[in-house]
């Protein structure tokens, strides 16, 4: 039996478990379920295609999210392209202005870290998940992921503008 053969069957094996793990992780960063779902079905179509490549890598759910966090990150580019002063006016104008500019400035300060701080800033703050459980996702031991998110605070609190404004 082939190496691809093998690591297919085990995407399709881990597909159950690993399958709320993923749509989970892009729920709670979109906040819509249509672009959760799409991103978690190309996040397994990838999946697959490494899968049946000669050399595939050993499939596993913190190979899935980091699989996940690639097909993340090539949505946010594509929502980002437009420059900010392009995005019309809301037709309703809400009270909560201010609390979504500064959601999307955030955002846009994450987009431009590096991959490992937004990856252990994300599953910190925005899955709300422990040092421990984000070493064991990441790789890393508990102290190395602790030291990877003090440079990662630092590193979006020195990208944030001052005010929230661009």
């Amino acid at each position: 039996m082939s190496a691809q053969t093998d690591a297919a069957r085990a995407l399709l094996t881990l597909y159950d478990e690993a399958l709320p793990v993923v749509y989970g992780y892009f729920v709670r960063r979109c906040g819509d379920r249509g672009t959760a779902e799409d991103l978690t079905s190309e996040t397994f179509l990838a999946a697959m295609d490494a899968a049946r490549k000669p050399a595939p890598p050993p499939v596993s759910v913190p190979w899935l999210i980091g699989v996940a966090r690639h097909k993340l990150a090539d949505h946010y580019r594509r929502r980002f392209a437009v420059p900010v002063g392009d995005v019309p006016e809301p037709v309703d104008p809400v009270d909560d202005w201010d609390a979504e500019l500064d959601r999307i400035v955030a955002e846009a300060v994450l987009a431009r870290l590096p991959e490992q701080h937004r990856t252990v800033l994300a599953l910190r703050y925005l899955d709300d998940r422990s040092v421990p459980e984000c070493a064991e996702l990441i790789g890393r031991t508990v102290h190395a992921t602790e030291a990877l998110l003090v440079r990662a605070r630092r590193a979006f609190r020195s990208n944030y503008p001052e005010g929230g404004t661009p």
